[in-house]
């Protein structure tokens, strides 16, 4: 996976936290795991970890 899809799917992470935050939907939940799962299948690390180290 190249980076601008990585940095894709960090934005598209973001974007759901925040309508997690106005809505608590169970398809919203699941999306979230996928890209998680995802990020951590593409790169090792954790989606958490490294939106921590950014921030």
């Amino acid at each position: 996976m190249k980076k601008s899809e990585l940095r894709m799917l960090i934005a598209e992470y973001k974007k759901i936290k925040l309508k997690m935050k106005k809505i608590n939907d169970g398809k919203l939940q699941e999306k979230l795991e996928l890209i998680e799962h995802k990020y951590f299948h593409e790169t090792g690390n954790s989606l958490k970890s490294e939106l921590e180290k950014i921030t």
